[in-house]
């Protein structure tokens, strides 16, 4: 595996290639990472990694300074994994100059769930994504479903500026307890490890209780959030929404594919999890 810092570096070690597959991450590699990247070798060659924590997608009270940074234990792992470059660019790297143009998502699918509760979350996101596919210019790019509105949003944004890269959705990856997978949980407590696996769980019932036939989403909503509540989480929402655009749906009389979508508090430790149904 080569490893690069630089923009010229990259596109010196990708020239000439037409099938690469890539997948974007910000590091502290684990599982579900390393399922992208198996899942990226099958629909391109070769595989092209990137690590970069985002200070772009991140708000001024969020966790960008203590976000974990474990390139070295990252670059060991991708060794095992069919990775042919990583891409591992400093900000000066990426941003060597101010990044004043910047990628807005459209309100009605940016703004909203996490686009309320993180304001200019999507925005730092569809840019610093438009900067990597421009630097590795795949055919392929590898995105997972845990973060759904991420890969709504990102798909969409290749869609409408024509880029040449099929967007993958990679299954969210789950531990044996049903907790997805994901590099904040390691700051969870040993207490609130053992009580993280009730996020999913709480979708596991809203999903069932729609699949039953259960119509009432507002008052399916309210007895998931309040149940989390009650077990001391602070929940920023539960919701029943289309898979096709995370509008509210109308099931009056319909067959809409939907996803059920969170995001809670559990200490300090923001946790976001889905389930289509």
């Amino acid at each position: 595996m080569k490893i690069v810092r630089s923009i010229h570096e990259l596109r010196d070690q990708l020239r000439g290639q037409n099938r690469t597959a890539f997948v974007p991450t910000m590091g502290n590699l684990h599982e579900g990472h390393f399922s992208l990247m198996r899942l990226a070798s099958q629909h391109g060659d070769p595989v092209v990694a990137s690590i970069f924590v985002n200070r772009l997608q991140f708000g001024p009270n969020e966790d960008f300074d203590k976000y974990p940074r474990t390139l070295q234990h990252d670059i060991e792992k991708l060794q095992e994994e069919n990775v042919y470059v990583l891409f591992a660019p400093t900000e000066r790297d990426l941003y060597p100059q101010p990044q004043e143009y910047r990628v807005d998502p459209p309100q009605d699918l940016g703004g909203i769930l996490e686009g309320e509760f993180r304001p200019g979350f999507f925005q730092g996101v569809c840019t610093v994504v438009m900067k990597l596919m421009s630097c590795v210019q795949p055919r392929v790019a590898v995105f997972g479903k845990k973060d759904y509105q991420q890969l709504m949003i990102v798909r969409q944004m290749c869609n409408q500026f024509a880029l040449p890269t099929e967007v993958v959705a990679a299954e969210t990856v789950r531990d044996t307890d049903g907790l997805a997978l994901s590099s904040r949980n390691r700051f969870l407590s040993a207490a609130e490890r053992a009580e993280a696996p009730m996020l999913a769980r709480t979708l596991n019932r809203v999903r069932g209780a729609v699949l039953a036939g259960n119509r009432d989403l507002a008052s399916i909503e309210k007895e998931a959030l309040d149940s989390l509540v009650q077990r001391g989480w602070k929940p920023d929402y539960v919701v029943v929404r289309r898979r096709s655009n995370l509008l509210l749906p109308d099931l009056a009389g319909t067959d809409v594919p939907l996803v059920v979508l969170a995001a809670a508090r559990l200490g300090t430790t923001r946790l976001i999890d889905n389930l289509e149904i």
